[in-house]
């Protein structure tokens, strides 16, 4: 038998030089150069240039958000910024021939390629991190060990195993920066749209509000149902050819790898048949209501299995549960019903079919959309009202218990005519003393008093844009971006 020999450092040298052109070129490749930027990066490019706190940045998300383009759009921006080009050192870890070895031992090489005796000032991105064993061990023995000029960030796709190994290991050392997919809002502006909202300032809930000015909603919405379909990931979005056939690059590059490889890796999962059911039965009921006993029936998997499986694909941020408050914004001790919501519509779409406008499902998938939205704040106290003979589909309670808000989300222009209809929306606000109420509606603006209470009514195209819009304008405003 063959004697395996390991592979020569020399070998390893030349291929850290392949995957680092800008050593010798001063720019990252040109089918990365040409692309936008999405809308997060100028958040990540502040934290990656902060130096006064020592810690290593860990960019995790969903499968095919852009992670790596937006690590290479980094290199260039700090190319630009001044920094050497031979003091950014990147690395795909999913390389067979970096398997098995040591982030130190990378950067040594890194260093040894370069013919560099020093540390201090580099810049050094390992993508793919997941791949190699044990890697938060590795990187807080980095943080530790080097100066906070010397800054490491990381990234990689089983958005799930990141978390979980970022919150164990790395408290203190680790800045974790999430990239969902893409808000309405940077959808837009991949596609030179970004022009058809406006800004008008209003009092509502003490943000800006978003206007399409040119009151072309006709051409709006139909961006809108694209987006639903099509906008959460870059590629499908800008590769028509992708978008033919949605499901096979979707369902097989996201879906398939994290149901299929991420999640049975990290939890054990033996029965990911079991698991793709569920998830096809959440899917395409993305915004309704559940309870363990509906989604067992549906589903064919036990209840207990499924608490499990719900916690997974949650961690894996495929999915929000979002739980119910009473009429009085009180918390259920023992939450038996709730609804749960895909973090990307499009999901849907690439696992049954595109939707249109009229279609039974819509409604659900523009409220899917909105809660999609709501997410990129991080933690938003998000539920939902629900008590006998009435319900109202999104509500923001404060740490008191106290509603922020109340949205019912709706597509349709017919409640501004028959506002009284709005009988849950009405009683809730009454009850909780709230002096304004929401209402989504396909492209109408209107602002009516009903029974004491002010209802606001925003067409949900532009409902979901300012809400995007403002959760990244906020994430930029915030002194501590990231947790």
């Amino acid at each position: 038998m063959a004697k395996m020999r390991p592979f020569s450092e020399e070998l390893i040298i030349n291929r850290i030089k392949l995957e680092n052109p800008w050593w010798e070129t001063g720019e990252i490749p040109a089918e990365m150069k040409n692309l936008k930027t999405r809308l997060y990066f100028n958040l990540l490019h502040k934290q990656a240039i902060q130096t006064t706190i020592k810690r290593a940045i860990v960019l995790m998300g969903p499968r095919r958000v852009g992670k790596t383009v937006i690590l290479y759009q980094l290199i260039q921006q700090l190319i630009q910024d001044g920094v050497q080009p031979q003091k950014i050192c990147f690395l795909s870890i999913d390389a067979p021939i970096y398997n098995n070895i040591s982030l130190e031992e990378l950067f040594m090489l890194c260093r040894k390629a370069l013919n560099s005796n020093t540390t201090s000032g580099f810049f050094v991105l390992f993508d793919e991190i997941q791949y190699l064993k044990k890697w938060e061990e590795h990187l807080k023995s980095l943080v530790d060990f080097y100066p906070a000029t010397t800054r490491f960030i990381v990234s990689g796709s089983a958005a799930a195993a990141l978390k979980l190994k970022s919150n164990e290991s790395g408290a203190g050392r680790f800045t974790d920066f999430m990239l969902p997919p893409l808000t309405f809002q940077e959808y837009l502006h991949l596609k030179d749209l970004s022009f058809l909202f406006k800004l008008r300032l209003t009092e509502w809930n003490n943000e800006p509000h978003w206007f399409n000015l040119s009151d072309d909603w006709k051409s709006l919405n139909k961006y809108f149902i694209h987006y639903i379909n099509f906008g959460g990931y870059p590629e499908v979005l800008l590769n028509e050819s992708i978008q033919q056939d949605p499901g096979r690059f979707i369902r097989s590059d996201i879906i398939d790898k994290v149901l299929l490889r991420d999640l049975p890796s990290l939890y054990g999962i033996r029965d990911v048949q079991e698991l793709n059911s569920l998830f096809n039965v959440i899917a395409y009921n993305s915004g309704n209501e559940f309870n363990l006993e509906g989604l067992s029936q549906e589903s064919g998997v036990d209840k207990n299995t499924i608490r499990k499986y719900l916690e997974y694909l949650e961690a894996a941020f495929l999915i929000k549960i979002l739980y119910p408050v009473g009429i009085n914004t009180k918390k259920f001790q023992r939450a038996s019903r709730f609804k749960i919501y895909l973090t990307n519509s499009s999901m849907r779409c690439a696992l049954f079919a595109p939707i249109s406008e009229t279609d039974e499902h819509f409604g659900q998938m523009v409220e899917t959309a909105i809660v999609a939205q709501w997410l990129h704040r991080g933690t938003v106290p998000l539920h939902f009202a629900a008590w006998t003979g009435g319900e109202v589909d999104l509500v923001m309670v404060n740490p008191n218990q106290k509603p922020r808000w109340a949205v019912e989300v709706k597509w349709s222009n017919q409640y501004i005519n028959s506002p009284g209809k709005l009988k849950s929306l009405l009683k809730y606000c009454k009850e909780n003393k709230m002096n304004r109420g929401w209402v989504t509606s396909i492209d109408q603006f209107d602002r009516l008093r009903v029974q004491g209470t002010e209802l606001v009514f925003y067409p949900a195209a532009a409902y979901c844009f300012s809400v995007g819009k403002n959760s990244i304008e906020e994430k930029q405003s915030s002194n501590h971006i990231f947790s």
